[in-house]
């Protein structure tokens, strides 16, 4: 199979969806490997790294789209790369459907076969792709909710861990996934007070045992979360439903219940967000106020740390990506039910129920595409 890797260029994007370590293991498989030029240098990699592992380097992301038969990204496409797209073209990469309708309406138009990390998903319901991003998020959120908790940069003027005969912040965390448990560990480990909420008891159980004394669990419902963001220096958003929009868990009106200098980060928002006011940021502008309040709620969060970033990615993804290379689109997702469950979007038609349901389109089952599609 023919590969692209084109250069990611969202704003402040130094992630690259493979390393050289990565391109040589699919070098191996005998495929074709296209990188874009300077593609990896965010993250620490050169072209002749690339080119010491048997990729071909391209000057221009047009020439990657228009060769290649799978594309490997790390960010959705943005307008710029539409209309490079080709159909059947299938294209690899974190999409978020849920919280872009024109994304969404765009791929449909392409007629690519779209097939989304963060939904590929394993037998026992664990995001596999979505794991090391989410892990990274997680420990970023509190670095840089730390970060905007100082007077310079409009919050309280506190110290995450505080200082002896002096308390430590509180700590809210929304959701004890993945972003919420690292998101905790780190917050802990900074001596602050930590409450992390969730719905699942077992999960809080869970959370619970593995904890150190400074995490408390809390069953999250709208009266706890309005009595605990009174008294909290630092709130995380870490809500996920796979494939569809986040749940608005802290809405407008909560913002005048907060303390001025209140510090909010929505790692949620690339799925629409828990938080009502977050809206998408970059990391050249990251936050906003509204009500005093600061909103951090940059949607590639991992970005930032690029190279930790991408090594992680390539290490989850290579496996699947091999698969899809080796046995092309259809054949591997028939075979692996977790790929299958990552088609999103298939030349034209939506298959994947959460962005259906996010905005209003007609629904086909994944097997009823694959039945008919050519090998």
């Amino acid at each position: 199979m023919i590969i692209g890797v084109p250069k990611e260029i969202k704003n402040n994007e130094n992630r690259v969806a493979l390393t050289p370590a990565g391109a040589a293991e699919i070098r191996k498989h005998g495929h074709t490997l296209y990188v874009q030029t300077n593609a990896g240098v965010g993250s620490g990699f050169s072209d002749e790294d690339y080119r010491t592992a048997g990729a071909t380097i391209l000057p221009t992301i047009e020439e990657v789209y228009g060769i290649a038969e799978m594309i490997i990204k790390v960010k959705e496409p943005i307008a710029q790369e539409y209309n490079l797209i080709k159909e059947n073209q299938l294209v690899f990469t974190y999409f978020h459907f849920a919280s872009s309708e024109e994304l969404t309406h765009a791929m449909i138009a392409r007629k690519a076969v779209c097939l989304a990390y963060e939904t590929v998903e394993k037998a026992d319901r664990s995001l596999p792709l979505l794991v090391p991003m989410s892990e990274v998020a997680g420990r970023m959120a509190i670095q840089e909710g730390a970060h905007y908790l100082e007077k310079p940069l409009k919050g309280r003027g506190i110290l995450l861990g505080g200082v002896p005969g002096v308390p430590p912040a509180r700590v809210l965390i929304l959701g004890g996934g993945i972003v919420g448990t690292q998101a905790a560990k780190m917050a802990a480990g900074l001596g602050a007070h930590v409450t992390i909420m969730d719905v699942s008891l077992p999960r809080l159980r869970y959370l619970d045992d593995i904890m150190p004394a400074n995490v408390d669990t809390m069953m999250s419902n709208e009266y706890n979360i309005r009595d605990r963001i009174k008294v909290s220096d630092l709130i995380i958003g870490a809500v996920l439903i796979p494939g569809a929009k986040a749940p608005h868990l802290v809405t407008r009106d909560m913002l005048k219940m907060m303390r001025p200098g209140t510090v909010l980060v929505d790692v949620a928002v690339d799925q629409g967000g828990c938080i009502e006011t977050c809206k998408p940021t970059t990391h050249e502008n990251p936050t906003f106020i509204i009500d005093d309040v600061v909103h951090y709620c940059v949607a590639n969060m991992p970005g930032a740390v690029p190279y930790t970033s991408t090594l992680a990615l390539t290490n989850a993804t290579l496996p699947y990506a091999i698969q899809l290379a080796n046995k092309g689109w259809q054949k591997a997702c028939r075979e692996n039910i977790e790929l299958q469950l990552g088609l999103n979007v298939v030349k034209g038609e939506v298959v994947y129920k959460g962005v259906s349901e996010a905005w209003n389109l007609p629904y086909t089952e994944v097997t009823d595409v694959l039945q008919t599609a050519t090998v």
